[in-house]
């Protein structure tokens, strides 16, 4: 038994882990990295095994920097089923999709100025036709509900608590005579977030791949980013202003929604209007109605009394169509828009940025973690001046950072969730983080007494021994 780390390994994004069990290829995830252009289309394009080889591929949760590649896994000749819970297997077809559509239409719009000067023009990653074949591969499976994907790894899914759907992969393995479980955290939820339950704590696990965004920094008080984020809002609302918001579709903009609900129905903040302006955000909106029995108990209550936190308020607006969406760039009074991608790479968020940027009454609100190399990130960082479409743009507007929204476990639940089978533990391998958060959660974790913590390079192998 072997695992190979091809992805998300110190780094973040483009989760990608390749697990060899008795002659068989076992994937875990196929997400997108996200970093600087001309690396990104690189690593991106090219695989580190051949695709055709791979058996089966485990999904743990829809986001796209674990699922994102799909498409140009089936595309370069991987043909078997995809594993994931119903609801990831719903929004990971939506998001595909709409991921393939970006591709092309991202492609089609930078064509055109490389046509003007004369360069040649480039091809997406893949296609929305592309997208479109991984939907009929994937193949859906409750919590707790045993499967194997391939011979000798039978496989369930525990809830992860990180979006709807999120699940940590529990692999108990067997290659001749000797049994061992493998622990995939996915991406660890946080306790007591609005919508989800909390996140399942592993047992009995001999080795334990982790994830570290936050392994650096216990997060905030709720409480203080709610109240971070009303303060943001009436500031650039008294001033006339936008506020501009990048948001994960499928996740942060439900929660982000649940608090606007809340801060308009308190009237602790004018009711001016919302405008979710994502088609991806849309349909899982309706994904997110279809699948109640995934929720907290405190949500399924709102739902029976016909109050969805999430998704229904007097002043939220789903802009539908391109024309809607230009439309928003030629009003000046107070609003507030909530666009993907969430790392400000691709979608309509790029077109309400270069619009609203360069305008001091504005506010650009960043409200999850930047992938180095992002344009999310220069704007969390204040770049004086960023390209957009390849075009220059001064960062006029204000920028308000606000960290406690993340759906991701900060340092102290990290290391709960690590040491929950600290007597069983014969190895933790510590995943999804750069360099400051993991190695600060691994000496926390050596502190602790937990024997063996590795945080392995992109390409680096274990032996499951």
């Amino acid at each position: 038994m072997k695992i190979y780390f091809h992805g998300a390994a110190q780094t973040v994004t483009g989760s990608l882990h390749l697990l060899e069990i008795n002659g068989a290829r076992l994937l875990l995830e196929c997400g997108l990295f996200q970093g600087r252009r001309g690396e990104t289309y690189a690593r991106n394009q090219n695989f580190p095994f051949q695709p055709a080889e791979v058996d089966a591929v485990v999904l743990s949760h829809a986001h796209i920097d674990h699922s994102g590649n799909l498409p140009n896994l089936v595309k370069q000749g991987f043909t078997g089923k995809i594993f994931c819970t119903p609801p990831s297997r719903d929004l990971t077809g939506i998001m595909l999709l709409d991921s393939g559509h970006i591709q092309e239409a991202d492609v089609m719009y930078v064509n055109k100025k490389r046509a003007r000067r004369g360069e040649p023009p480039l091809e997406p990653l893949y296609t929305l036709e592309d997208a479109a074949r991984v939907t009929g591969m994937l193949q859906a499976v409750p919590y707790d509900q045993p499967f194997e994907p391939v011979p000798g790894a039978t496989v369930r899914f525990v809830d992860a608590g990180h979006i709807l759907g999120s699940a940590g992969v529990v692999l108990d393995l067997e290659e001749k005579g000797l049994r061992r479980r493998l622990w995939f955290s996915g991406d660890i939820g946080r306790l007591n977030l609005p919508l989800l339950r909390d996140p399942v704590l592993p047992e009995k696990v001999d080795y334990l791949v982790m994830e570290t965004t936050y392994g650096n920094k216990p997060h905030r008080d709720p409480q203080q980013a709610y109240d971070e984020l009303r303060e943001a809002l009436n500031r650039t609302i008294r001033r006339g202003g936008k506020v501009i918001i990048p948001a994960f579709a499928v996740g942060r903009t439900q929660e982000l929604i649940y608090d606007l609900n809340q801060m308009i129905y308190r009237r602790e903040v004018p009711p001016v209007p919302v405008y979710v302006d994502s088609p991806l955000a849309v349909s899982a909106s309706d994904i997110f109605q279809r699948h109640l029995d995934y929720f907290d108990d405190e949500t399924r209550r709102f739902v029976s009394e016909s109050r969805h936190p999430a998704l229904n308020f007097r002043m939220l607006n789903y802009v539908r169509t391109v024309e809607e969406s230009k439309l928003l760039n030629n009003r000046t009074d107070p609003m507030i828009i909530i666009s993907a991608s969430g790392m400000a790479e691709t979608g309509r968020i790029l077109h309400h940025l270069k619009n609203n940027i360069e305008n001091p009454n504005n506010t650009i609100l960043i409200v999850s973690w930047q992938a180095p190399d992002t344009l999310g990130r220069r704007l969390a960082e204040r770049a004086k001046t960023v390209k957009i479409f390849g075009e220059t743009y001064h960062l006029r507007a204000e920028v308000v950072t606000i960290g406690g929204l993340s759906a991701h476990a900060g340092q102290d639940f990290l290391l709960k969730y690590a040491l929950a089978s600290k007597k069983q533990i014969r190895q933790a391998f510590l995943v999804h983080g750069e360099p400051p958060a993991a190695l600060a959660l691994q000496a926390k974790l050596v502190d602790a007494g937990l024997c063996s913590v590795a945080y392995p390079e992109r390409g680096d192998m274990a032996e499951l021994t």
